[in-house]
């Protein structure tokens, strides 16, 4: 199973921020643009998983993540991540758009408010894909039998 990280980049003075972008926008005003990929170490990217950056919302967007999947065939993604109402959402109705078959993991995600949070989990993403803790991924995934 490939991992793949999804991280916030940006060049020196931002050049990828329209003023016109009131969200990417703000984060420059206060100065909350990384010019280099972070991961809290509890998530960090191992030994043969990829880094994608990307300077918008959706991880599709201003990234080479579509190249990547397209080369290894890749048709099913599991999303989690932090701003579930922002970069999970938008990358989760990018990748429907795109006829991924998806699942979100719901205990992985995180959101500032709580009802977003809620109505995002219970309510939007079920319709686009499967919403399930890890533990019920883990047990969804198919185990192989390596004896001979």
């Amino acid at each position: 199973m490939m991992v793949i990280h999804v991280a916030w980049c940006f060049r020196d003075g931002n050049p990828e921020v329209s003023p016109r972008n009131r969200l990417l926008s703000g984060f420059r005003t206060s100065g909350r643009l990384p010019a280099a990929p972070e991961f809290h170490p509890a998530v960090a990217p191992g030994p043969g998983e990829v880094i994608v950056t990307r300077s918008r919302v959706s991880a599709f967007t201003g990234s080479d993540f579509e190249v990547i999947l397209r080369a290894h065939a890749i048709d099913q993604l599991v999303l989690c991540g932090i701003a579930t109402g922002g970069v999970v959402l938008a990358t989760l109705l990018e990748a429907a758009d795109k006829d991924y078959q998806l699942t979100v993991l719901c205990d992985c995600c995180a959101n500032v408010d709580e009802e977003v949070q809620r109505t995002l989990l219970t309510k939007i993403f079920p319709r686009y894909a499967d919403v399930l803790t890890v533990e019920e991924w883990g047990r969804s995934i198919p185990t192989f039998d390596e004896s001979p």
